[in-house]
């Protein structure tokens, strides 16, 4: 039987009632630099967000999962699926744990494995790929630990802070 419940976290559908949680994160400048954001979200853009967040991911080609400790039901961070392909089975992976005290404990680890375990044995994926900034060290460590395969390099990709910045394409194939 699969499950999205580690041994220090569980994963979970994201709700209303994480409304703070999704705008702290949403809306910490640190983190636009990898999701693209360039303007703040408004409390009711992203409650109008997450009136629509139970739908499926074969209609929506997205899946957003609460990364949440077990002992306290606190929620960490968020790990997705995007530009799902049922065609061709594969999707995109990304992941955030937003507080630092949280970092560096596992927590990535775990979620990433419960959700590759998931993508295999629930959605019958192929493969998973994910977009790491090349100086993102931790994130270069946690994928390659889970058998992404670095396997290529997208050249001046971000720009950010008056700098252009690799980004690396990592792809893990399920055989």
């Amino acid at each position: 039987m699969l499950s999205l419940k580690g041994d220090n976290i569980y994963l979970r559908a994201i709700e209303s009632k994480d409304l703070d949680f999704l705008y702290e994160l949403e809306n910490d400048t640190n983190l636009w630099e990898i999701s693209g954001t360039v303007a703040p979200y408004s409390r009711q853009v992203l409650s109008l967000y997450l009136d629509n967040a139970h739908r499926d991911i074969y209609d929506v080609k997205q899946l957003r999962l609460c990364i949440c400790n077990i002992k306290t039901d606190k929620v960490l961070g968020l790990i997705d699926l995007f530009d799902f392909d049922p065609k061709n089975n594969r999707a995109g992976v990304g992941i955030v744990v937003l507080k630092d005290v949280d970092k560096n404990k596992g927590i990535g680890f775990e979620s990433l494995e419960l959700l590759c375990n998931y993508t295999k044995n629930v959605l019958g994926l192929k493969q998973l790929y994910a977009n790491v900034l090349e100086n993102n060290t931790a994130s270069i460590h946690l994928f390659k630990k889970l058998g992404f395969e670095r396997v290529g390099v997208k050249k001046d990709w971000i720009y950010s802070n008056g700098a252009y910045k690799n980004e690396i394409l990592f792809q893990k194939i399920n055989t």
